[in-house]
């Protein structure tokens, strides 16, 4: 009797996945050839993008029919060796590198290049799932958390380094699967807190901000323990003490304390009341809150320093451009100005393969690459777009659908992986195309040119088609 594990190629492989990924793959090709053919070009000369993506292809189907070969346990035993390779690759190019469009992120090969963080995401989804997997993992106790925490924070750290922040914010997306693992609701809340407060940092000057900290801090504990009598006397009575010791700061001492300083003494005095009022009670729920506002109150003034120290100048400008604080239409807003123009002009059924206007002319930068969703829009209209992003849910959902359904938990978690790589990549690649994000240097997904994260998401997908056929041999897949 055959081993459970060893299948024939296609026995328990979920069709419509690979129909979806098929689909997507001739779509960006078809892109491809639209967004860098012209007139001018050797149509068969190996070194056009399309040709050399035909090569990137062909390779790509064939590591992921390799993958399809090899024994599922094969992922599960090498997860942890495949993490330090990643790191390792990760750690070489940062020496050794190209730096291209600013980022030291490439190895090249004579015409070839290699982009190490795409392969170095397979890598931490398959250490993530493999440390998850053991039977002693529990999420709720810290020093499993951290461990975790640290296989996805050192990939990104290093991506950081080689001033690729957008590539290592992928990586962020994995605390969905957290989060679908069981990760404790309070503390998401703190991560979303932090880049809520740093978008709103821009937005809102301070003394607004502190009064919206301190009515969400009086709603939150009001919602927990009651008494909103109570706690709408303390906000007012808050608010009271401010105004008082502004009054006083400008009879006495000339306006020596501001408004926004008047605020902060009496928010801090708040809290200290509130503090021994949690004591006294024995309620530990303001505690949380307190702690959620005290560093809230923290934070926000630290988030100039933090944009102007960590960030790139571009990076600067790409986010301050997004929130419409500063606008550079020959600038950090052309991109995304052509690329909505380019969309916009496609109308609902668009002009048609190599007609379109935008495109051909070179008004959109990375049209091929970054932007080939412009293309899609441009020349095959709303319909068109609809019907990638509906390939691009439908594998999403796929993938999802396969961990719910897996029996071992390293199946499942990767599968969510998987997913969550893909859902960041196509929300973030298109929303940036239709300014609804910031503009990241990221690929959509099976779409984009290079051979790079043809293979990488190809090794990504192929890996959980694979983890979940092996329980299903034997059975029709459901479709």
């Amino acid at each position: 009797m055959p081993s459970r594990n060893k299948i024939s190629l296609f026995e328990g492989v979920d069709r419509v996945a690979i129909c979806c990924y098929f689909l997507l793959v001739l779509v960006g090709f078809v892109n491809i050839i639209s967004a860098s053919y012209n007139d001018e070009m050797e149509v068969l000369a190996f070194g056009q993008n399309y040709i050399k993506q035909i090569v990137w292809t062909a390779a790509a189907f064939c590591i992921g029919l390799f993958i399809l070969l090899l024994d599922s346990r094969f992922y599960h035993m090498y997860a942890y060796y495949a993490y330090g390779a990643g790191i390792l690759m990760l750690i070489a190019v940062l020496i050794f590198g190209k730096e291209v469009n600013g980022a030291k992120a490439w190895f090249e090969f004579g015409a070839v290049r290699i982009q190490p963080v795409e392969f170095a995401k397979i890598a931490t989804a398959l250490a993530v799932a493999r440390l998850m997997s053991n039977y002693s993992f529990s999420i709720k106790k810290p020093s499993h958390l951290f461990h975790v925490g640290f296989i996805i924070l050192l990939p990104l750290a290093i991506i950081i380094l080689q001033n690729d922040t957008g590539s290592g914010v992928v990586l962020c997306s994995f605390i969905f699967v957290l989060y679908r693992e069981g990760l404790n609701k309070w503390i998401c809340i703190p991560l979303i807190m932090v880049a809520t407060l740093f978008i709103c940092s821009f937005l809102f000057t301070p003394m607004l901000l502190l009064l919206l900290l301190l009515f969400i801090f009086t709603l939150s504990n009001a919602m927990m323990i009651g008494e909103w009598k109570m706690h709408l006397t303390f906000v007012t009575s808050l608010c009271f003490l401010a105004l008082l010791l502004y009054g006083l700061s400008l009879l006495f001492w000339q306006g020596a304390l501001s408004g926004y300083a008047c605020l902060v003494i009496a928010t801090l005095t708040g809290v200290v009341v509130a503090g021994i009022y949690a004591v006294r009670k024995n309620i530990a729920a303001i505690f949380l809150t307190l702690a959620l506002f005290i560093g809230s109150m923290v934070f926000v003034p630290t988030a100039d320093m933090i944009f102007e120290s960590i960030l790139k100048p571009h990076q600067r400008e790409r986010i301050l451009s997004f929130l419409g604080i500063v606008s550079d239409p020959s600038g950090a807003d052309y991109n995304v100005n052509q690329s909505k123009i380019a969309i916009g002009s496609g109308g609902l059924f668009g002009k048609g393969f190599m007609e379109g206007t935008q495109i051909k002319y070179n008004f959109v930068p990375e049209k091929h690459t970054d932007f080939i969703f412009c293309t899609v829009g441009e020349e095959w209209g709303f319909l068109g777009a609809m019907l990638v992003l509906g390939l691009l849910c439908t594998l999403i959902l796929r993938l999802m659908q396969m961990g719910e359904r897996q029996q071992e938990p390293f199946s499942r978690i990767y599968s969510y992986c998987v997913a969550a790589i893909l859902l960041f990549h196509v929300l973030v690649n298109v929303g940036m195309t239709i300014g609804l994000m910031p503009v990241m240097g990221i690929p959509l997904p099976f779409l984009s040119y290079g051979g790079s994260s043809l293979v990488a998401f190809t090794i990504l997908v192929f890996i959980a088609i694979r983890l979940d056929a092996t329980p299903r041999k034997g059975l029709v897949s459901n479709i």
